[in-house]
Parts: C-alpha cells; sequence; structure tokens
C-alpha cells in the first residue's frame, strides 16, 4: 500500500475568529466518493414529500482537519457597512453603476 499525501490548500475562515488556514482536501481518486468528499442523501417528510439533502463525508477526507498559518485583523467597521469613505456619500457616479 502505497502513503497517500495530503492535498493541501489555503482557506480563510471567519469563525472562530478570521484567519488563513492550511485544510485538507478529498482525495480526487477515491473510488467511493469520486473526489466529491461525501454523498448526498435526499429525504423526505412523513407525506414522502421532498423535505431536504443530509451529507455524508467519506472517510478519504476530514472536514474538521486544519492548522491556523496566519490570524487576520477584524475588518473596520467602515468595511462592514460596504460604504466607501473616500466617495461622494459612499456611492460612485462613474459608469458602470
Amino acid at each position: 500500500m502505497t502513503r497517500r499525501l495530503p492535498r493541501l490548500r489555503i482557506q480563510a475562515t471567519c469563525w472562530p475568529r478570521y484567519a488563513l488556514v492550511l485544510t485538507d482536501t478529498p482525495d480526487p481518486d477515491c473510488t467511493e466518493c469520486e473526489g466529491d468528499g461525501g454523498f448526498e442523501h435526499d429525504y423526505g417528510d412523513h407525506n414522502g414529500e421532498y423535505a431536504g439533502t443530509d451529507w455524508e463525508p467519506c472517510t478519504c477526507w476530514n472536514e474538521q482537519r486544519g492548522w491556523l498559518l496566519l490570524p487576520l485583523p477584524h475588518r473596520p467597521r467602515w468595511l462592514r457597512r460596504g460604504i466607501d469613505p473616500w466617495g461622494p456619500s459612499g456611492y460612485s457616479n462613474e459608469p458602470p453603476f
């Protein structure tokens, strides 16, 4: 059996705080999930009508595995509102509108 190397990627997260995290990705050569990382299961209510979809992760991937790379500062309040402090009242009069 060959040792499987992790397939890592950098991801931004906001919980429990803003940070850049190194995470694992699903195995693209997995024969069970075919690289999707899990399986979707539709389910119905007591009348047999569609009620939603459940997600079951595959064993080739651990969604909870991640390593903190860099904590990021919180966004300033004026960026959270989407207002440009240097623009006229926060709206642009330049095309495209």
